[in-house]
């Protein structure tokens, strides 16, 4: 019955994994954000999202609260490296750069064509320019 058991945890998980948004970014303002491989565990099933909040005085405390939220979904979570975003709302406009100290620079061209599809309508930008 084993063979059950973790087939059906792991069927729970890649559904938990597929209702994950893939963007949560705070509406307005520049803040940090990082770019993470969430993942079922002990499984092949993968995504990668992205989070950003002005709450967040460095790149690990968006980690800290992330990581604990999808571990309670049976899920990996691992950084692939943070930067900063620009919103404005007003005018439509995304712009990724910068880095992160602890996790490096994410790939900011993936972080942006996730952004592009989460806000449909929006002039998305990123550049591997500090500020």
């Amino acid at each position: 019955y084993t063979g059950t058991v973790v087939s059906l945890v792991s069927r729970k998980s890649t559904y938990e994994l597929a209702k994950v948004s893939v963007v949560e970014i705070d509406p307005e303002g520049t803040f940090k954000y990082i770019l993470l491989r969430i993942k079922v565990k002990d499984g092949d099933a993968f995504k990668d999202i992205v989070r950003g909040t002005k709450s967040a005085e460095y790149h690990n405390h968006i980690f800290e609260k992330v990581s604990p939220a999808m571990e309670a979904l049976g899920l990996e979570c691992k950084c692939l490296g943070g930067g900063k975003i620009e919103h404005n709302s007003s005018e439509k406009k995304i712009r990724v750069f910068g880095e992160s100290t602890a996790f490096g620079k994410a790939d900011h061209a993936q972080s942006a064509e996730k952004l592009k599809s989460a806000f449909a309508g929006y002039e998305v930008t990123w550049s591997d320019e500090k500020k």
